[in-house]
């Protein structure tokens, strides 16, 4: 596939609601619903980005018995709501891909049965949000970060920006395009950004300035990244005229990787000042028919060789210890030392509230 293709289909576990992906993993005749605990299939029910190899899935089959059924239910919010209108009957065994910012709505709704995952020793501490329950295991981080168009800023003879006031220059005027923080995971990570670094009585001001800096709103990532960003594949095709995207830290990489020919330097960069940490976690669904299948995957998720072959089918990164990156993200990725976090207890109080504001402030 191109570069455009290809990433609009996998949509980084950040970017976490937007391109669908053809089925991945093993299939079996078995439906979830008629998947008893004596079953050889584990139902996972999941985002459309998630992604792993064939051999790795392989592997979980002859490690386990096992075969893994992938049930995909677009969006992380859409999937997360059609697990929370069948709670108690769940449609799979282990849900993927809730994350930091709608952790809260898993847990208060009691979507999962409490398991401590083997190997969960292995990850960082700073992951597991839920440790003194375990209703959750962590799975990987992303950064949610502006991107910019490398050749747009050299040809102009401008420095890209580098934090979030920055942004707010006049040098940067029409340039930036986000996505929605009421339908779009990145969207929403990076409102959180801003409440994070503008305070809780701050970030309305600041995106009324962004407002007013010419800043673009569009749906959701893949219109985001690929139309209207001028230093994507996509965007070169469609002519696009915004050099600022909120995306990821790993979109480099991956503009690397899909290009033909590869370049040997990434055309797009990273204001890591201007960062948000994700984090996904996975979860034994409540009522699961195959809850030693479920139990057995979450297992696997953490494993050193499912972690290792995240990177470069899902683009984030590994919460274990002793799993390594790629040469790929370590050549062409960012590095965000200190991005910024909400606390998952604040994020559940305030979110909806916050959206609000900022749908009223920006979008109305």
């Amino acid at each position: 596939m191109n570069t455009t293709t290809k990433y609009a289909a996998t949509a980084l576990a950040a970017a976490l609601g937007v391109t669908a992906l053809a089925g991945c993993g093993g299939s079996d005749d078995t439906a979830s619903g008629d998947a008893g605990s004596g079953s050889k299939t584990v139902t996972l029910v999941s985002h459309d980005s998630f992604n792993a190899s064939d051999a790795v899935l392989k592997a979980f089959t002859k490690q386990t018995g096992y075969k893994v059924k992938v049930l995909k239910s677009g969006d992380a919010g859409a999937a997360l709501n059609q697990e929370i209108l069948t709670k108690g009957s769940p449609r799979g065994d282990v849900f993927f891909g809730a994350d930091n910012t709608l952790l809260s709505r898993a847990l208060d709704n009691g979507l999962f049965t409490p398991y401590k995952a083997k190997g969960l020793d292995r990850v960082a501490a700073d992951t597991r949000l839920d440790a003194d329950k375990n209703r959750v295991t962590p799975v990987d981080t992303g950064d949610i970060c502006v991107n910019y168009d490398k050749k747009y800023f050299a040809d102009k003879k401008l420095d890209p920006p580098k934090t979030f006031d920055d942004l707010l220059k006049p040098a940067y005027k029409n340039l930036l395009v986000t996505e929605n923080a009421a339908t779009s995971s990145p969207g929403l990570g990076f409102l959180l950004g801003t409440v994070a670094t503008q305070g809780e009585s701050g970030y309305q001001d600041y995106w009324k300035k962004l407002k007013n800096n010419g800043v673009k709103v569009v749906d959701g990532w893949e219109q985001a990244y690929n139309e209207e960003f001028s230093g994507s594949a996509g965007g070169k095709k469609a002519k696009a005229d915004r050099p600022l995207v909120v995306s990821y830290a790993s979109s480099p990489p991956v503009e690397v990787l899909y290009a033909d020919p590869q370049p040997t330097e990434a055309p797009t960069g990273v204001a890591t000042g201007t960062c948000f940490r994700q984090i996904e976690f996975a979860g034994l669904l409540d009522g699961a028919k195959n809850e030693a299948g479920g139990k057995a995957l979450l297992d696997f998720l953490i494993s050193k060789q499912f972690q290792e072959d995240m990177p470069l089918n899902m683009f984030v990164n590994p919460v274990v210890k002793d799993a390594k990156l790629p040469e790929l993200f370590t050549k062409f990725g960012a590095v965000v030392d200190k991005p910024a976090t909400v606390a998952p207890e604040k994020i559940a109080k305030n979110r909806e509230q916050w959206v609000q504001s900022w749908s009223s402030l920006v979008v109305k």
